[in-house]
């Protein structure tokens, strides 16, 4: 399954960013009310410069204290960004966020944004496509096919 697929599977296909200068206090507002993990930072909202999560701020949470919140996000946000694009295949990503220990990557494509994909997303992805692979065995032994 390619990341592609991936993408049309999800019931919302939008991407959160924030500029640059964003208060930490403001995305992790935004982190909660939307119930997502991670904000892409994006001056202009196409181009991905970096990514904060949920596991960002709670480190700097652990190590400096509340006063990190109102520091801005490119202070804690990851710029070596590991992305993928449409045609990388499940399988590749989830060896990447497995090795990487992270759990959202942008899928970028000559230079923009056009999705982001999670780790659930990706496992779920393999699950049905397991499940069809084992229905269509199965199928295949009893003669159904």
């Amino acid at each position: 399954m390619q990341v592609l697929n991936i993408l049309k599977s999800k019931a919302d296909d939008s991407v959160v960013t924030v500029p640059p200068g964003t208060k930490v206090a403001e995305a992790a507002k935004i982190l909660a009310d939307k119930r997502i993990g991670t904000v892409v930072i994006s001056t202009d909202g196409t181009t991905a410069e970096g990514i904060l999560s949920e596991r960002d701020i709670v480190r700097e949470l652990a190590a400096r204290g509340g006063g990190c919140l109102d520091e801005a996000v490119d202070a804690y946000m990851t710029s070596k960004l590991v992305t993928c694009t449409r045609g990388d295949s499940a399988d590749h990503i989830l060896q990447q966020m497995t090795e990487g220990r992270f759990r959202h990557m942008p899928v970028v494509e000559d230079g923009k944004l056009i999705g982001l994909i999670t780790l659930g997303d990706v496992v779920k992805a393999r699950l049905s496509e397991l499940s069809m692979e084992k229905d269509a065995l199965e199928g295949m032994i009893t003669g159904q096919w």
